[in-house]
C-alpha cells in the first residue's frame, strides 16, 4: 500500500530476521525458566508474533517476517513476553528502534540490549493545538495577558487493553502554576475530536499604554503549556497515560498565535537507569526500505534498457541486468527486483535462458553446474518462489501439516535416540514420510507452473548441448533447482515458504531435516547415493530407496516439468513420452462410411503428439499434434451412458475417450491440459455433451460447428498472475544502481583497461565478468546516464518538497525526528549546492 504524495507514491517495507534472545532474567520462583515469545510492533500496534519457546532463558526463534508498512510510524519495536496461562502475559523488555535509525542496522545481525517496558514511555499518536495570547482589560481598567489554548483533535492514539476512551489534561507550567483543566472524555475512539478551549493567566497586569504582548523574556522562558493525554478507565488501577506535549510559550513570538500538530512524547521516567544486559538482549537483522516512486514516464529509459536490451544484447554479460548483478554486494539484492520486473512484463524466460546459457558455457565440470550463488541461481530461486508458491502449497502443505501435528518420532541417529524410542519404529516412520513426500512430488508434474517448465526446458537444452558426453546432465541441470533449491528447502523450513506459520519445534524440525536430506539425494540422481551421506546411519537408511523405480520416477518427473509447452520450441526438443496406456475411444468418423463405435486402443502421449494404436508397439492409427488440441474437458455421462469419459477437442472434431477409472480420467485430463495450455487457438468455451442425432445434447444447437455453450475449465493456469508494481521495481533497481555508482564507474575503468591492455588482469578489476569490454562500456554509459537523470529528478522533488513543507503540519508534527533529520540533510545539500 502506497502513501500518496504530490505526483509521487511512497512505499515502505521491512524484512526482519528474529534470531534469538539471551540472558533473559530468571523467573522469580523455583523453576526459574520462562516461556517466551517475541512480538513486532509498529509503535504500539502488534503486527507479528513468534511462536512461544518453552522453558528457556536463551530462546531461539529463527523466524522471518516481511510486511508492507501501510502508514507512517515512529518506532519499530520488539517486545519479549513471558507467557502466563492463568494471568496476563508479562513483558520482560523491549527494543525500540527509531525510524530514522533503521538504516544504521540495515541488513546486519545486531544484538540489541532489552530496555524496561514502562507504560509512561509507550506512546504514539499526535495532537493538534492552537495557542493564542490575548489582551484582557480587567474591571479596574488595567491590561493583563491570558493564554487561550484550544485542544482540537488527536490522531492514532494507542488502544490500551482493547479500548481507548481518551481525554486531555491541560496545565500551564511555571512558578506557582499548577491548575489543570480537562476536556470531556471521548468514548471508544482513538481519533477524538475535542475542540475545547481553556484560558490561563500568563502575566501580571501591565500599563495600559503598552500595546505589544511584550511578556518579560525571563517569564516566557519559565512558562510552558503541558497537555497530557489519558484513557479513562473503570478499573481500580486508574486512568492510563497515553503521552504528553510540552509547548514553551516563546513559540508565540510577536504574533501571539501558534497553531501546530505535535507528536506525543513519553513522560519523564525519573532517569531510572538499567544496566546493559540486565534484561538480556535480542539478535535482529532488519532491512527497511523506502521507495519514492514517480509516475511511470520517468522510468521509461531505464526500464527499456533493462527489458529490451537485457534479452537481446550479445554477450548477455554486457546487459544492464547482468551488470546490476555484478556491482551489487549480494546477488540476491539484484535478483529480487529484476525477477519481479521481468515476470511482470512477461520477459522472464528469455532473460533467464540467456544468463543461464552464458553460465553453463563458463562451467567446466558438469558436476558443478549451478552449484554457486550466481545471479542465474538467485534469479531462478526467486522465480520459483514467486511462480511456484501455489504449486508448493498444493503439493507439500497437507503432508507437512500432518508431520507437524502428529509428532511421530523419526530419529534414526542411535546417539540421539531417546530411551523410550525404538530405532526400527522410528526408521519405519521416517521411511513412510519420505515415500509419501517423494510420491506427491514425482506425481505433481502436471501442476508445475508453465513459466517454471519453460525455464527448466531452457536449462536442460543448454546443459545437454554444452556437455554432450554426459547423458545425465539434462536431468541434473533441472534437479539442482527443483529438488535442491525448491522442494528440499521448503521441507526443511516450511515457515520460510509460507507452508507453516512458525518455525517447527526442535523434534519436528529434526524430522523435516532427515526427510529433506533424503529427498535431496533422491532428486540429485547421484551415481553413488550412500557416499553422499557423511553419517553412516543416513547411508544405511538410504538403502531402502536404492531401487531403480525411484530413479525412474525422478527422471519421468524431470522429463515432464522440463518439457516446453510452447510449440515453437518443439522443433529443437527431443520427444519425451509422458503417459501411455489402454483406454476405450469412440471412432471419430474420419472416413465417410466409418462406424462410430467404441474400441479399445493403446494411447500414447509425448510432448509432441497424442496418438492411439491398435496395440502397444504397433504403428499409430491416428496422430494428433499437440498444437491441434484446443481443449481437454470431461464429457457428461448422459452422452453415451458411460462413466469416466473425456473429450480431446480438435479444430474439426472431438475425440471421445473413456478411461478405466475416475483417477485415470483426471490424470489424462491434467496432463493433456498441461502440454496444450499454451496453444494459440485454445478455446474459451466448449460443449460438455456430445453431438448426436444431428444436434448437441447440451444446448440443442443443430450445427456441429456451433461455438461452445459452457466456459472451459481452463485446467491449470497457463501463467501466474503477480501483484507487481513495475514502476516500484524499476525504482528499486535505480536505487541499487545509485547505491553502487562507484562500482559502476570502476567497471567502466575495467572495460577501458581490458580494451587497451592485453596483459595480466589488474586485481581491482578482476571481480567483474566482462566478456566484451566495448559492449559492456556502451551499456554502462547508458545505465549511468539514466540513473543520473533519475537522481536529478529525485533531488528536484526533494528541494520542492522542502520549500513547501511546514514543520508542525499534520504530515510532519513537531517532534518528528525523522523529518528534522531530513531538514538538516536538505539544508546541508542546499548549502553545498550553492
Amino acid at each position: 500500500m502506497a502513501v500518496e504524495e504530490e505526483g509521487l507514491r511512497v512505499f515502505q517495507s521491512v524484512k526482519i530476521k528474529i534470531g534469538e534472545a539471551k540472558n533473559i532474567p530468571p523467573y522469580p520462583g523455583p523453576n526459574k525458566m520462562r516461556d517466551c515469545y517475541c512480538t513486532v510492533n509498529l509503535d504500539q500496534e502488534e503486527v507479528f508474533r513468534t511462536k512461544t519457546i518453552e522453558k528457556s532463558l536463551c530462546p531461539f526463534y529463527g523466524e522471518d517476517f516481511y510486511c508492507e508498512i501501510p502508514r507512517s510510524f515512529r518506532h519499530l519495536s520488539f517486545y519479549i513476553f513471558d507467557r502466563d496461562v492463568f494471568r496476563r502475559d508479562s513483558s520482560i523488555g523491549k527494543v525500540a528502534v527509531k525510524k530514522e535509525d533503521l538504516q544504521k542496522y540495515h541488513g546486519k545481525d545486531h544484538w540489541f540490549p532489552l530496555q524496561p517496558v514502562c507504560a509512561d514511555s509507550e506512546v504514539q499518536g499526535k495532537v493538534h493545538l492552537e495557542l493564542r495570547l490575548s489582551e484582557v482589560i480587567t474591571d479596574s481598567g488595567v491590561i493583563c495577558h491570558k493564554l487561550a489554548t484550544r485542544v482540537l483533535e488527536c490522531q492514532d492514539l494507542p488502544i490500551v487493553n482493547g479500548q481507548c476512551d481518551p481525554y486531555a489534561a491541560v496545565s500551564l507550567l511555571g512558578p506557582s502554576r499548577s491548575e489543570a483543566k480537562k476536556t470531556k472524555v471521548k468514548r471508544k475512539t482513538n481519533n477524538p475530536q475535542f475542540d475545547e478551549v481553556f484560558f490561563f493567566e500568563v502575566t501580571k497586569p501591565l500599563s495600559y499604554t503598552k500595546r505589544q504582548f511584550d511578556v518579560e523574556e525571563d517569564d516566557v522562558d519559565k512558562l510552558a503549556l503541558k497537555v497530557d493525554l489519558w484513557t479513562a478507565s473503570n478499573l481500580k488501577f486508574g486512568d492510563e497515560f497515553l503521552g504528553e506535549v510540552r509547548v514553551p510559550l516563546k513559540v508565540l513570538g510577536q504574533s501571539g498565535v501558534h497553531d501546530a500538530w505535535y507528536f506525543l512524547q513519553p513522560r519523564d521516567n525519573g532517569n531510572k537507569s538499567v544496566k546493559a544486559d540486565e534484561l538480556g538482549s535480542l539478535r535482529l537483522n532488519i532491512i527497511y526500505t523506502e521507495d519514492h516512486v514517480f509516475p511511470t514516464e520517468h522510468y521509461n529509459p531505464l526500464r527499456d534498457l533493462l527489458l529490451l536490451q537485457s534479452t537481446h544484447v550479445e554477450p548477455v554479460s554486457a546487459s544492464a541486468a547482468h551488470i546490476l548483478g555484478e556491482v551489487c554486494r549480494e546477488k540476491q539484492e539484484a535478483a529480487v527486483p529484476l525477477v519481479r520486473l521481468f515476470l511482470h512484463y512477461g520477459k522472464i524466460v528469455p532473460f533467464l535462458s540467456a544468463i543461464a546459457h552464458a553460465e553453463i558455457n563458463r562451467t567446466q565440470d558438469p558436476n558443478t553446474i549451478f552449484r554457486g550463488n550466481s545471479l542465474t541461481s538467485k534469479c531462478i530461486d526467486e522465480t520459483m518462489k514467486l511462480a511456484g508458491m501455489h504449486y508448493l502449497r498444493v503439493t507439500l502443505k497437507p503432508i507437512i501439516d500432518e508431520i507437524c501435528t502428529d509428532h511421530k518420532p523419526c530419529e534414526i541417529d542411535p546417539v540421539k535416540l531417546k530411551e523410550s524410542e525404538n530405532l526400527d519404529t522410528n526408521r519405519e516412520n521416517l521411511r513412510q514420510y519420505v515415500d509419501r513426500i517423494f510420491n506427491v512430488i514425482t506425481s505433481s508434474g502436471v501442476s508445475c507452473p508453465t513459466v517454471m517448465c519453460d525455464i527448466f526446458f531452457s536449462l536442460r537444452e543448454s546443459a545437454a548441448s554444452r556437455f554432450q558426453d554426459d547423458p545425465d546432465v539434462r536431468y541434473t541441470a533441472v534437479s539442482s533447482f527443483i529438488f535442491l533449491r525448491f522442494f528440499a528447502p521448503a521441507i526443511l523450513s516450511p515457515n520460510l515458504f509460507h507452508l507453516r506459520p512458525h518455525h517447527p519445534d526442535p523434534c519436528t524440525s529434526r524430522t523435516l531435516t532427515l526427510i529433506s536430506k533424503t529427498i535431496q539425494t533422491l532428486g540429485s540422481l547421484a551415481k553413488s547415493k550412500s557416499a553422499n551421506f557423511k553419517e553412516s546411519y543416513m547411508a544405511a537408511f538410504y538403502d531402502y530407496f536404492n531401487e531403480q523405480k525411484y530413479a525412474d520416477a525422478v527422471k519421468n518427473f524431470l522429463d515432464l516439468i522440463s518439457s516446453s509447452a510452447h510449440w515453437d520450441q518443439k522443433i529443437i526438443e527431443t520427444p519425451i513420452m509422458l503417459k501411455e496406456g489402454f483406454m476405450i475411444k469412440r471412432a471419430q468418423g474420419r472416413n465417410r462410411f466409418g462406424l462410430k463405435n467404441f474400441k479399445k486402443r493403446w494411447f500414447r502421449l509425448t510432448n509432441h503428439e497424442f496418438t492411439y494404436h491398435k496395440t502397444k508397439g504397433e504403428g499409430a492409427l491416428c496422430s494428433i499434434p499437440i498444437e491441434n488440441i484446443l481443449a481437454v474437458e470431461r464429457l457428461e455421462e448422459e452422452s453415451f451412458k458411460m462413466k469416466n469419459m473425456f473429450q480431446v477437442i480438435q479444430p474439426e472434431r472431438a475425440l471421445y475417450i473413456q478411461a478405466n477409472n475416475c483417477v485415470e480420467a483426471r490424470d489424462w485430463i491434467d496432463i493433456l491440459t498441461k502440454v496444450s495450455q499454451c496453444n494459440r487457438k485454445r478455446l474459451s468455451t466448449y460443449h460438455p455433451s456430445a453431438f448426436l442425432n444431428g444436434h448437441w445434447l447440451c444446448c440443442k444447437l443443430s450445427a456441429d460447428t456451433a461455438p461452445g455453450c459452457t466456459p472451459c475449465t481452463g485446467g491449470l493456469p497457463a501463467n501466474i498472475q503477480l501483484d507487481v508494481d513495475g514502476d516500484r521495481e524499476t525504482e528499486r533497481i535505480y536505487s541499487l544502481y545509485s547505491t553502487y555508482m562507484s562500482k559502476l564507474v570502476k567497471m567502466q575503468e575495467a572495460c577501458g583497461s581490458k580494451s587497451v591492455y592485453d596483459g595480466p588482469e589488474q586485481e581491482e578489476y578482476s571481480t567483474f565478468v566482462i566478456d566484451d569490454p566495448q559492449e559492456t562500456y556502451k551499456t554502462l554509459r547508458l545505465v549511468i546516464s539514466a540513473v543520473q537523470t533519475l537522481e536529478q529528478q529525485h533531488m528536484q522533488y526533494k528541494r520542492d518538497k522542502f520549500r513547501k513543507t511546514k514543520y508542525g503540519s499534520q504530515e510532519h508534527p513537531i517532534g518528528d525526528q525523522s523529518f528534522q533529520c531530513y531538514i538538516r540533510q536538505q539544508s546541508e545539500s542546499s548549502t553545498y549546492s550553492i
